[in-house]
């Protein structure tokens, strides 16, 4: 969808969330006490947010939410993030974007 590679652009890390997801919110924590920025959309919040999930789920994603995008390229949802993580390879992605200076 091209409303979706739009918004991606837009910044560094961007994340599609729900308010009332609890991955959602331990996604945006984790990225937040790193230090980054994030540009959170809130699907439950915003206008056609329906089809923008929709959208990530014909991307692959399943469950949609949370996705996440770093320098406008999919990493994943939640398993992913944490892989990442836990392999020690999301905090340089991070840096590599322009999201983390330190």
């Amino acid at each position: 969808m091209e409303r979706v590679a739009w918004m991606v652009s837009e910044r560094p890390v961007v994340i599609f969330s729900k308010s009332t997801c609890c991955m959602c919110h331990t996604i945006k924590t984790l990225l937040v006490d790193f230090g980054v920025n994030p540009t959170v959309h809130e699907l439950d919040e915003i206008p056609r947010g329906r089809e923008i999930e929709q959208a990530l789920l014909s991307r692959g994603l399943n469950p949609a939410l949370p996705a996440v995008f770093i320098s406008g390229e999919l990493v994943g949802g939640a398993n992913e993030v944490m892989s990442l993580h836990l392999r020690r390879s999301l905090i340089p992605m991070l840096k590599s974007a322009g999201a983390l200076w330190v």
